[in-house]
C-alpha cells in the first residue's frame, strides 16, 4: 500500500492536530489538518484526502454533521466514498451503530492508543483499496457484457449483408446468359462468392470468441462475492462487539 496517501485529522484540540500531525507525517502519510466540521469541508475539496480522522464533538459542525454532509449532500457527490474514522469520547454501542449507519468506516473511542490508531488506518486503507478493486472489477464485466451485446447485434448486420450478397450473386448468375460482357460477369460472381466465404468464415469466429468470453464472465462471477455484500461481511468482522 502507498505510503503517501493523503490524510485529513479534525479535531477542535490543537494537541490532538499537532500530535498526529508529527506521528503520521514521520509514517510517511501527507497530513492536513482542520479545527472544525465547516473547515473540514473546505479542506476535503482543496486536498480530497485518502481517509479522514474525524472527531465527533467539535463546534459548529460535529463529526456525525459533517459524515452525513459527505455520504449525501449533492453538492459533496465526488467525496462519498472517502473512508472516515470516526472519535468519540463515547463508548456507547447505540451511538456506534448510528455511526456506522452514517457511513463510519471504524470507530475509536477515547483515550486511544496510536497503535490501535495507526493499525485500523491501515486497515481501512487496506479494504477500501480492495473495494476499489472489486468495483473496478465489477465496471469491467459491465463494460464487456456491453461490448458483446454490440458485437452480437454487428453479427446480424454482417449476417444480412452476406445474404444480400447471395441473392445478388444468385441474381447475376440467372442473368448471365442475358448480358453480353459474361466473362466480366464470371469474375464479379468468383469475387462476390470469395468474399461471401470469406465473411462467413469471419462472423463464425467472431461467435465463437463472444461465446467464450461470455462462458469465461459467468465462471468469474460464480467465484466473486458480491461487492455490497463484501463490504457488509468486512465490516461486520471488523466491528463485532
Amino acid at each position: 500500500m502507498d505510503a503517501r496517501k493523503k490524510i485529513l485529522i479534525v479535531d477542535d484540540e490543537q494537541i490532538n492536530l499537532e500530535f498526529f500531525d508529527v506521528m503520521l507525517s514521520k509514517l510517511g502519510f501527507h497530513v492536513e489538518k482542520a479545527e472544525n466540521g465547516l473547515e473540514a469541508l473546505e479542506k476535503v475539496r482543496k486536498f480530497t484526502p485518502d481517509l479522514i480522522i474525524l472527531d465527533n464533538i467539535m463546534p459548529k459542525m460535529s463529526g456525525w454533521e459533517v459524515t452525513k454532509t459527505l455520504k449525501n449532500h449533492v453538492d459533496y457527490q465526488a467525496y462519498k466514498d472517502i473512508p472516515i474514522i470516526m472519535f468519540s469520547a463515547m463508548d456507547d454501542v447505540k451511538d456506534k451503530v448510528e455511526g456506522f449507519e452514517l457511513g463510519v468506516d471504524d470507530y475509536i473511542t477515547k483515550p486511544y492508543n496510536f497503535s490501535e490508531v495507526l493499525a485500523r488506518i491501515r486497515s481501512v486503507l487496506r479494504n477500501r483499496e480492495l473495494f476499489s478493486q472489486i468495483a473496478t472489477r465489477e465496471r469491467q464485466l459491465i463494460l464487456s457484457e456491453e461490448i458483446n451485446k454490440e458485437m452480437k447485434q454487428l453479427l446480424e448486420s454482417c449476417a444480412s449483408s452476406v445474404k444480400a450478397i447471395e441473392k445478388a450473386a444468385t441474381q447475376i448468375e440467372l442473368a448471365e446468359g442475358q448480358v453480353p460482357d459474361t466473362e466480366k460477369l464470371k469474375k464479379m460472381l468468383e469475387l462476390i462468392k470469395t468474399s461471401s466465404k470469406t465473411l462467413k468464415h469471419q462472423l463464425a469466429e467472431m461467435d465463437a470468441k463472444i461465446e467464450r468470453s461470455e462462458k469465461e464472465k459467468e465462471k468469474i462471477k460464480q467465484h466473486e462475492i458480491e461487492l455490497k455484500t463484501l463490504e457488509h461481511q468486512f465490516r461486520k468482522s471488523m466491528h463485532q462487539e
